[in-house]
């Protein structure tokens, strides 16, 4: 089956029209339409319905599409493949992680691997947890950091941390005044929550229903370094992971105990036949080793810190 008529289907489909696919692939729409037409002779079943002169997926379509996806998923291993090796040689290691952690505690670990491996070159992505999981199962990645309202199955896993939760309140807010604030001192304040699917956040939601306190959610993100974010400026108050708030605070936010205690758990994920391999398992010492070694402040050296576990 030829590539180009494939390569022609595929740019289709996830564009959504022939002329689209024509822009994505560098080719004119006619010539688009000619490779549909073709591979539909190949198959021996029509892929599109043609509709008001929009291509319209059949149901022998979207079905075959699938496997051309993961065809094509496979190719973009291999580039990847390809490109790692041509620019860094056989010695590289892929990591994906949660935002909380990826801009800090990451950065650590990767300077304390290089350290020791100075030859071996690092794909680091910093997305959402459930991409995190997608990454790692996939293959493409070999050590993940995701929260834990991931689905477990299918890769390796072990608990990383359980980190418990701060409060980031505006510097000139009244709370900021506090030592501690509970559940109570947040009925009604403007409250900056995390993604529903964020168990923490259900945690979260837990500790309010017992203090019957209904705070008044003015933003929703992921991401808890967006919370202190937007808590610097003064947009609402927010609970979020302490991974994520390096550099807040000497910036005036304001970020304190929070009761009854919340946690952020985190999991280390390993690709099933990954989690042997020499790199990966220096690798995930150094991940285990930056838990407990303090941010960089200018003119400081390192320090150390208690476990986040």
């Amino acid at each position: 089956m030829n590539f180009r008529l494939l390569e022609a289907f595929h740019a289709v489909m996830i564009s959504g029209s022939a002329s689209r696919a024509a822009e994505l692939l560098r080719v004119t729409q006619p010539a688009i339409s000619r490779a549909v037409a073709d591979l539909e002779r190949t198959t021996g079943f029509p892929l599109f319905d043609r509709v008001r002169g929009r291509l319209v997926p059949t149901p022998e379509g979207q079905l075959f599409f699938k496997d051309v996806s993961t065809s094509f998923a496979g190719l973009d291993r291999l580039r990847m493949s390809a490109a790692r090796i041509r620019d860094f040689g056989s010695g590289s290691i892929r990591v994906a992680s949660l935002a909380a952690l990826g801009s800090t505690l990451v950065p650590r670990a990767i300077r304390s691997f290089r350290n020791k491996h100075p030859d071996i070159a690092i794909s680091l992505q910093i997305t959402s947890s459930a991409q995190v999981r997608e990454l790692i199962v996939s293959g493409q990645f070999e050590v993940g950091l995701a929260a834990d309202e991931v689905d477990l199955s299918g890769v390796d896993h072990r608990v990383f941390s359980s980190a418990r939760a701060l409060c980031a309140v505006p510097p000139d807010h009244a709370l900021a005044r506090r030592k501690v604030i509970h559940a109570a001192d947040l009925h009604g304040e403007p409250f900056l929550a995390l993604a529903p699917e964020d168990q923490a956040r259900g945690r979260m939601k837990a500790a309010f229903d017992i203090a019957d306190v209904r705070p008044t959610i003015v933003v929703e993100t992921p991401f808890s370094n967006t919370v202190c974010a937007l808590a610097l400026e003064g947009v609402g108050i927010g609970l979020v992971n302490p991974g994520a708030t390096e550099g807040f605070a000497v910036r005036g936010l304001v970020l304190l105990p929070f009761e009854p205690a919340v946690h952020f758990k985190t999991y280390l994920l390993f690709r099933p036949d990954a989690q042997k391999a020499v790199l990966v398992k220096h690798f995930a010492a150094a991940l285990l080793h930056a838990r407990t070694v303090q941010p960089r402040t200018a003119g400081a050296a390192p320090a150390t810190s208690t476990s986040t576990r």
